[in-house]
């Protein structure tokens, strides 16, 4: 019976891998499910092993960056002195996988593709889809991620301008630079999203600033009321507090990354494990316990250092685990330990002791806490 559970296990997961149209890990997957099967259903295993031979893995992530052929009359904006392109260029296939979203971002950007989609009817009611969004959060909410899967969604391609690297000290260079993009931007059809907007768009009572940067915040604010139907104008900062306030009125929409909840990185957390997710599905809790509070990337770059550990190491996932848990807790709240001490205690067979060392709860308050009183439930109601 327990054979044929773990079998469905592997089945569910080798599922929600093709699914997601993850091939890489699909690949990874099947070659773990290969060696764990080979002693005991052999058939199988070979079975599995000749599809992997048979088609080689390709070259190449899923979601490609390809550079467009310009018209050459209208050639890519570069830096006069370094002769460096001012726009990242990004086509990704259409049907990119959606980044993961609140549903208040979700229903924000389904209003902007429902928009671009019904534009002839909004426009025989003399209406006009968003052109302008301003998205605001800390750096690894997805705000670039979200951008390059808006653009791919509504079929158009990306140009990312960071405006920190245009900026100069000769202002007068930067302004140049920063009109080149936007003209090139609006020759047809796309999505522009200008990076970090608050290294230029600062507030223009700002006594430190000189003539010139307050004159390109006034640039910004006209291109803003001027951009184009057919394309979008998006913008990302880190750091709202710096921007003109008559800034935030010429956006159409103003979106809030914020970090994410306890449910979504659970599903972080899942779609990060890839095919590791049935060797640490046992420790799922734990982990979306001591990553609350930290952004998507921050999430991903240490799930993909511990899975590394555990490819080419011979430690355990459980003392991949533990070591990940003691390096957290020092930057984790006190109720937020004494909560990881609990589940630890419920879900492994660690002593009170070991628990105590790795998390700094005290014994005395992990066996309080599991005397029959379940840990705080507030952040996992949110």
């Amino acid at each position: 019976m327990d054979d044929s559970i773990e079998i469905d296990d592997d089945l569910a997961q080798l599922a929600r891998l093709a699914v997601n149209e993850q091939t890489e890990d699909v690949r990874l997957f099947v070659a773990r499910l290969v060696r764990k099967y080979r002693s005991i259903k052999p058939g199988l295993a070979e079975q599995m092993d000749q599809y992997l031979r048979s088609k080689p893995a390709r070259g190449g992530s899923v979601m490609r960056k390809t550079i467009r052929t310009e018209d050459p009359s209208h050639p890519m904006p570069v830096d006069n002195e370094s002769r460096m392109s001012l726009l990242k260029v990004f086509h990704d296939d259409f049907g990119t996988v959606q980044p993961l979203l609140s549903p208040e971002l979700e229903d924000s950007f389904s209003q902007i593709i429902q928009e671009r989609k019904q534009s002839e009817r909004l426009a025989s009611l003399g209406l006009l889809p968003t052109r302008s969004a301003i998205f605001v959060g800390k750096p690894g909410v997805g705000k670039t991620l979200t951008a390059r899967w808006l653009a791919s969604k509504l079929g158009l391609p990306l140009y990312v301008l960071d405006l920190t690297t245009v900026m100069s000290s000769l202002l007068g260079k930067t302004g140049s630079n920063l009109r080149s993009a936007l003209d090139f931007s609006k020759q047809g059809p796309c999505v522009l999203l200008l990076d970090e907007i608050d290294a230029i768009a600062k507030k223009r009572n700002d006594d430190t600033d000189i003539g010139e940067l307050k004159r390109l915040v006034t640039v910004i604010l006209q291109e803003v009321d001027e951009w184009p139907p057919s394309g979008l104008l998006l913008a990302a900062t880190n750091h709202p507090e710096l921007i003109d306030p008559a800034l935030w009125r010429r956006f159409d929409l103003v979106i809030e990354f914020k970090l994410p909840a306890l449910n979504q990185i659970k599903e972080a957390v899942t779609q990060f494990l890839g095919p590791d997710l049935s060797v640490f599905k046992h420790w799922l809790d734990i982990l979306v316990l001591i990553f609350s509070g930290e952004s998507f990337s921050d999430i991903e770059r240490s799930i993909q250092r511990f899975r590394r550990t555990l490819a080419l190491s011979d430690a355990s996932d459980s003392d991949v685990i533990i070591e990940l848990v003691k390096s957290k807790a020092l930057t984790l709240e006190h109720q937020q330990r004494i909560d990881v001490a609990v589940l630890l205690a419920n879900k492994t067979k660690l002593s009170q002791h070991k628990i105590s060392e790795i998390t700094g709860v005290s014994r005395d308050t992990i066996r309080k806490y599991t005397d029959g009183k379940a840990p705080s439930k507030e952040r996992q109601e949110k």
